[in-house]
């Protein structure tokens, strides 16, 4: 519920204006002087509250000498002005102090609504903007648009708090080591350290000294001893990046020092305690990778206590935009450009194609087309080759087999469905307009072939 926060030293104008407020659905506080007002907003639980309405004249410090010092305060929040008899050089003034409207009195009360509706949509669209550039500073995003997303970020609160090891599935560029960045810092652990390994990116003779360190001489080069990504990350969240290419051998060693809570360093000087929590992410369908004999079941079932699948970008296309525009205003603020925008042809082009790269892919297309492109807007041409490159259509002439012309009519007939609620991004309506069908004929027939309707 929104918080209202009314200045006045008319006991009339504060109880009419709370009234409608109160109707409206707003919780409302009151203060008839300004230094009343600027006590409630130096409260640490100020964030409480989301727009102000203040009088001009007020006794005591007047009221624009309050929305000058509450702007000091809390400089998000909106400040609505209100005034019996004030010129206009008393609203420009307030204006340039910040203020968001002014009204007059006797207020009307529609537009009062309108007004404070208004200004708190104004504040939270700030305050989205402001997070989304954070986290494009930080190439995070859990914009929790997609079902999908929303789903993962439901889990990760209820898992975060927890010492439950856990298991990132995920493609490549999908956002894994952000994923598990977020459980770390929603975690008991986030006063401590997140330290990453990329099992991956090490050869095979130093990946143990990179986890468990060694000491001197241990082997040539060793001239110092070497602590470990274990102890390193002593009391915090050890993050093991594609763990699934980890050789046999590491991961014996792995699954001894988390049953143990020990380890020992490459060359000896016995053994160590060490209070890690492991996070792991890979690409690769470890239950395969069991069955082919390259991955321990038993180090499977240690990691895995919490699975958790971060989706593809391509099952993600609500925030697919939000996220493209957002890397060209962060791209361009760190080139010193100027912003560009996103053409419409240009939009669709970005709706329509796969993603095997996923985010990371997104990232460095719309750097390519900030830094190539010549116009004033992101168009088709400045996409390059990604414009050729769109969803993967079955072949019309390479099919299953099937017993019966029905089967085959049905399968097609579902597979040319499927492909159009794919490029109309889940917009029943509009998939029902391009197969020429009424909403409620298609949904019998998705119905009828068993498919199910996921609205965007």
């Amino acid at each position: 519920m929104m918080t209202i926060l009314i200045v006045d030293d008319e006991p009339g104008i504060r109880r009419s204006l709370g009234e409608s407020l109160t109707e409206e659905g707003y919780a409302v506080l009151k203060a008839e002087r300004g230094e009343q007002a600027l006590e409630l907003l130096a409260n640490p639980d100020s964030d409480g509250i989301d727009l102000m309405l203040l009088d001009v004249w007020l006794p005591g410090i007047d009221g624009l000498e309050t929305l000058q010092k509450s702007k000091a305060l809390r400089p998000d929040l909106p400040v609505v002005m209100i005034s019996g008899h004030a010129s206009i050089d008393t609203a420009l003034n307030a204006t340039k102090l910040g203020a968001f409207d002014f009204l007059e009195k006797p207020v009307d009360l529609d537009r009062l609504l309108l007004v404070v509706s208004n200004a708190i949509k104004q504040r939270q669209l700030e305050q989205d903007n402001q997070r989304l550039l954070q986290e494009v500073e930080h190439d995070r995003f859990f914009m929790a648009e997609s079902p999908a997303m929303k789903r993962l970020l439901a889990d990760v609160k209820l898992v975060a708090p927890t010492e439950g090891r856990v298991l990132l599935v995920g493609e490549n560029g999908s956002g894994k080591e952000e994923v598990a960045r977020l459980l770390h810092t929603q975690s008991q652990r986030k006063a401590a350290p997140f330290v990453e390994v990329n099992c991956a990116a090490i050869p095979e003779e130093l990946i143990e000294s990179e986890l468990f360190g060694h000491v001197k001489g241990a082997f040539t080069g060793a001239i110092r001893d070497q602590k470990g990504k274990f102890r390193e990350a002593h009391g915090g969240t050890l993050f093991l990046d594609e763990v699934g290419d980890m050789s046999l051998k590491t991961q014996a060693k792995v699954l001894r020092a988390l049953q143990e809570g020990r380890i020992e360093p490459v060359g000896g000087g016995g053994a160590v305690s060490v209070d890690v929590r492991v996070i792991a992410a890979t690409n690769k369908e470890l239950p395969e990778e069991i069955k082919a004999g390259r991955f321990r079941e038993d180090l499977y079932f240690r990691l895995a206590v919490v699975p958790l699948r971060v989706p593809p970008l391509r099952e993600r296309p609500e925030e697919l935009i939000q996220m493209a525009e957002a890397f060209v205003q962060r791209i361009a603020r760190n080139y010193g450009r100027a912003p560009k925008r996103l053409a419409p042809e240009a939009r669709d082009t970005l709706l329509k194609h796969d993603w095997p790269g996923n985010v990371r892919e997104l990232k460095n297309l719309m750097e390519r087309a900030l830094i190539l492109g010549r116009g004033n807007e992101i168009s088709t041409r400045d996409l390059g080759p990604l414009a050729t490159r769109h969803i993967s259509e079955p072949d019309p002439f390479s099919f299953p087999d099937f017993p019966s012309l029905r089967e085959a009519r049905d399968w097609f007939e579902g597979e040319y469905i499927k492909r159009e609620m794919r490029m109309q991004n889940g917009n029943m309506t509009r998939v029902a307009e391009s197969l020429g069908l009424d909403r409620s004929n298609l949904y019998k027939r998705l119905k009828a072939l068993g498919i199910e309707a996921r609205e965007s």
